[in-house]
């Protein structure tokens, strides 16, 4: 690998600088993003044509200097395999059309062949590896069950989580059964993807911050765990770490430092130095820059980089990220800006 440091952050080892990528890296505020998304015609298309998939993955390593590429997809691909149907409707974001409604619905959803029918994905992150020709790791990733489920039940987006919080209050023993089978689901398919060549994964646990503390233990953090426990860690000689971020989890640190996984991801109401002095030398951290510093303007952005940096210290395992993903209407100059002060360091 031509670039190791992702890896190498990730491992706790030291590093010569800060590496960094962002999340949502791959998206709508690159010109070249939006041209390849409309020649795909829609979201889904341009996610199951591994070319197109490779080549917007791509787009930000080219432009940035980044030093890790994550597979461009979407947390929903598996739900959308078991059968619920996944579109993307213009002001509406993701919707399923067979949305889970009962106990009758979560008995029908199947545990096999899903991954069979997500090998889109796996032959775009074959591609996307021949294309990168080891200059930088890529990050294969998935939904938390949690969050699937949350997308699943609501039926699309929601705010107030009504559906699947009726659910969990009213019929706990069935979102148990969904969260069970979505965990193998997701098992098998972040294993396919380390098959098919990606050097980390990640779990994207955007809705356990929506939880109370002991149902984001007995809902959300039991089945990361259950996932993380069946996936390989080393395959063809070489580790694969593991990320697990969840948005709004700042408070269940430690709970989340006991996973089996390797990096934290925190959001930007996290403190970078509480974090690290909470879990210790078990996990790294990355992040964790509120995505709204990006509109400032250049040397605003580099102060924000170097109080991050400062507030982080002189420990290993530092990711530099946002606090989640970028925001559409960012210019791409002040991305450039971001990685420019991350280089250049305190």
């Amino acid at each position: 690998m031509q670039n190791d440091l992702l890896i190498r952050a990730l491992q706790r080892q030291p590093v010569e600088r800060t590496p960094i990528w962002v999340m949502r890296q791959a998206g709508r505020y690159l010109p070249e993003y939006r041209k390849v998304r409309a020649q795909a015609g829609d979201f889904m298309t341009l996610c199951q044509t591994p070319e197109l998939a490779c080549e917007v993955t791509l787009q930000p390593i080219d432009r940035f200097d980044l030093d890790a590429a994550i597979l461009f997809s979407d947390i929903l691909t598996v739900p959308d395999a078991m059968g619920c149907e996944l579109a993307f409707k213009t002001g509406e974001g993701p919707v399923f059309n067979h949305p889970v409604t009962c106990a009758e619905d979560i008995a029908q959803l199947p545990t096999e062949g899903v991954t069979e029918r997500l090998t889109y994905v796996f032959d775009a992150v074959r591609t996307i590896k021949k294309a990168l020709a080891d200059r930088v790791p890529l990050i294969g990733f998935a939904g938390s069950p949690w969050t699937v489920a949350t997308y699943m039940v609501e039926g699309g987006s929601s705010k107030q989580f009504t559906k699947i919080k009726k659910l969990m209050y009213q019929a706990p023993e069935s979102l148990h059964a969904l969260l069970d089978k979505l965990a193998i689901n997701t098992a098998a398919y972040l294993t396919a993807q380390i098959e098919a060549g990606v050097d980390v994964v990640m779990l994207f646990d955007t809705w356990g911050g929506v939880l109370s503390t002991q149902n984001y233990h007995a809902f959300s953090l039991h089945y990361m765990k259950k996932v993380f426990a069946h996936i390989p860690r080393d395959y063809a000689g070489k580790v694969i770490p593991r990320i697990a971020f969840t948005k709004g989890g700042n408070q269940w640190l430690e709970l989340m430092a006991d996973m089996e996984c390797d990096a934290l991801g925190l959001d930007w109401k996290s403190s970078l130095k509480d974090a690290r002095e909470r879990v210790g030398d078990k996990v790294a951290l990355q992040g964790n820059l509120d995505p709204g510093v990006l509109y400032a303007d250049p040397e605003t952005i580099a102060d924000h980089v170097r109080k991050t940096l400062v507030e982080y210290g002189d420990y290993p395992g530092h990711i530099f990220n946002l606090g989640h993903g970028i925001f559409p209407d960012i210019p791409p100059e002040h991305v450039q800006a971001l990685v420019a002060a991350v280089r250049e360091g305190v």
